[in-house]
């Protein structure tokens, strides 16, 4: 019998993209602070610590751990719950932060538990939970851009996540390898071997635009890909709104923005 609660759902829009969950009497959704984009009569919402999943049977100290967990993969303290306490069928939306994708997950189907970047999670039924998944390999921690700590979703309900761009599924299969630009990696099943690639040669740094290093990943398993990184869309926003831009007023403004991989 499953733990988490079962919702319905709907996603909306083709690149700024919302979910509409249909919650039944007395089920409850869980979200990031900050991401309902509307919802109807006789929901009732709550503030809590960490993602629920502990609430009945952690007492204080389960709570603060759950609490503690998300700080450390860069999310709030809180979460959002969001109960139906109507006698029919009510429905909330939680919008996308950016362009993008939702992407559903049915974590039961997935095998219970999916690795994820650290701010993917957009929400969930209650009983999901989103804790953390430290990397073994200490490289990967240290050169692979995106951080050492990352998310990990499990239990046995669904999920969604957003990610940037478009986005693709794929399945490896084993013995598999696929290298990608850390940045657009979104997640993965646990059965894929994650580690991070140094690119010989100076040349790939200074001319190439992609930096020093990759993620090499290994099948069996899933993997989510995306094609725009959100810090990709950020550096780009900063670099084009900057009162002086690199070819304004020298020469060797085009050569170094060559060298910064703008162009």
């Amino acid at each position: 019998m499953k733990k988490s609660h079962e919702i319905d759902y709907r996603i909306y829009g083709e690149e700024l993209q919302f979910v509409e969950i249909e919650l039944d009497p007395n089920e409850t959704a869980v979200a990031e602070s900050g991401a309902m984009m509307m919802m109807e009569d006789d929901i009732q919402m709550a503030t809590i610590f960490g993602d629920g999943s502990s609430q009945q049977t952690g007492g204080l100290f389960g709570k603060l751990m759950s609490a503690g967990k998300r700080v450390l993969t860069g999310e709030s303290l809180f979460m959002t719950t969001f109960t139906n306490i109507g006698a029919g069928k009510r429905r909330v939306s939680f919008a996308a932060p950016y362009t993008g994708k939702i992407i559903p997950l049915d974590l039961f189907e997935l095998g219970g538990t999916i690795i994820a970047q650290k701010d993917a999670f957009l929400c969930a039924a209650k009983g999901v939970s989103v804790g953390i998944h430290l990397q073994r390999r200490l490289g990967t921690g240290i050169f692979g851009g995106e951080g050492f700590i990352m998310q990990k979703l499990e239990g046995d309900g669904r999920a969604f996540m957003h990610a940037g761009g478009y986005v693709m599924k794929k399945t490896l299969s084993p013995g598999e390898i696929l290298k990608v630009d850390t940045g657009c990696v979104v997640a993965y099943t646990p059965t894929v071997d994650f580690d991070i690639e140094f690119v010989r040669g100076v040349k790939n740094w200074m001319f190439g635009g992609e930096g020093l290093f990759f993620a090499r990943l290994k099948g069996p398993g899933t993997i989510w890909l995306q094609s725009l990184p959100i810090s990709r869309l950020a550096g780009r926003i900063l670099a084009y709104g900057t009162y002086n831009r690199k070819e304004e007023g020298g020469i060797l403004g085009g050569l170094g923005n060559l060298l910064d991989g703008r162009e």
